[in-house]
């Protein structure tokens, strides 16, 4: 019989961690025993170091309650620039009696601290849970933040599409793209995907509240979730809706937005709609269906009229329903040719 292999003593490498640096700083000076004005620029070159790998710390965005059980840091309106460090998307929490769920946690680590530092001035409830409504990265970079302070098992809901998005080449576009966009504001900043596939329906119980999940194909990604907060009837639609601006319809459609928002209403009518950008209220949908119908429609009774693009064009920017929107919208100049391109295209394929 051989003899038993000999155990050996598992040594673990020393890692570099974010959080590390500045004790590891700190300490390194006070055991050198070295001058207080030394340790004191140690500490300040540790938290340069600091800062480069995680990003310069982010300034506090008020949490505002919206519902009794709904809270919101409704960010900035504009796009990720260095000035505002890429907080350009509203974080929503549901507190409830077992804990709180974040809907959407911004667009990096630094972000995410931010928000659970307001959070800690509403409640000292554990997060238990994440939703992240669709792909696009000002929506879910946050997670590495969560994970780093409520666990890294924290549940991540999501549908399935939008999971392989992010731990796919999308996901790495976004973490790149930031950083760029920032200008290294958001470095450091990890890929933490979801972990846990729903499906519409699907419900979050936390003991005095409710999550319903919503989806209904195709709006402004194909794989947008929107959550009903079923006590409060506030309705989270992350990007499907905006607040006077115009969301990125690359991967979207015109007509399955309007469609969104005619099931939404039939089947949860909220007294809030919570946008993923802008301003919660009772008029978002309305007023976005309205912009929508005015370009959609336009674009389609163009195709039927075998009306160039460049005529479509001139036809949208008459219609009342655009016309009497272009001053309140957020880089409207900028986009709005961009968003007729698409939905006549969308058109020409609907007539194909």
């Amino acid at each position: 019989m051989p003899s038993p292999a000999p155990s050996v003593e598992k040594k673990t490498p020393m890692t570099l961690t974010r959080r590390g640096l500045l004790p590891a700083a700190g300490l390194t000076g006070l055991a050198l025993g070295v001058s207080p004005a030394f340790r004191g620029g140690l500490a300040e070159a540790a938290a340069e170091v600091a800062n480069f790998v995680g990003g310069p710390p982010v300034k506090d965005h008020p949490l505002v309650q919206i519902a009794p059980h709904v809270s919101v840091i409704v960010a900035p309106e504009g796009f990720p620039t260095p000035e505002n460090q890429g907080m350009m998307a509203n974080i929503t929490f549901v507190v409830g009696a077992k804990g709180v769920v974040v809907v959407d946690t911004g667009s990096s680590v630094r972000i995410a601290e931010m928000a659970i530092r307001q959070l800690r001035k509403l409640t000292d409830k554990p997060v238990v849970g994440i939703v992240v409504t669709h792909y696009h990265g000002d929506h879910w970079l946050g997670n590495h933040g969560f994970v780093e302070a409520f666990g890294a098992d924290l549940p991540i809901w999501s549908l399935a599409g939008t999971r392989v998005e992010i731990a796919g080449a999308t996901g790495s576009f976004w973490q790149d793209s930031m950083v760029k966009w920032t200008n290294g504001a958001t470095l450091g900043t990890r890929i933490v995907p979801p972990n846990r596939d729903v499906e519409a329906g699907f419900e979050i119980a936390l003991g005095d509240v409710t999550l319903r999940m919503h989806h209904h194909g195709r709006a402004h990604t194909p794989h947008d979730l929107c959550v009903e907060v079923v006590e409060d009837r506030v309705l989270c639609v992350g990007d499907v809706l905006m607040d006077r601006r115009i969301a990125n319809m690359d991967e979207g459609s015109f007509k399955g937005t309007i469609d969104t928002i005619d099931r939404l209403v039939a089947a949860v009518n909220p007294g809030v709609w919570l946008p993923g950008h802008g301003r919660p209220g009772p008029g978002v949908a309305a007023w976005q269906r309205d912009l929508f119908s005015g370009i959609w429609e336009t674009c389609l009774a163009a195709v039927d009229d075998g009306v160039a693009l460049e005529g479509a064009l001139a036809r949208v920017l008459a219609d009342p329903r655009v016309a009497s929107r272009a001053a309140e919208t957020t880089g409207w100049d900028r986009n709005i040719g961009k968003y007729v391109s698409l939905a006549y295209l969308e058109a020409e394929q609907a007539r194909f």
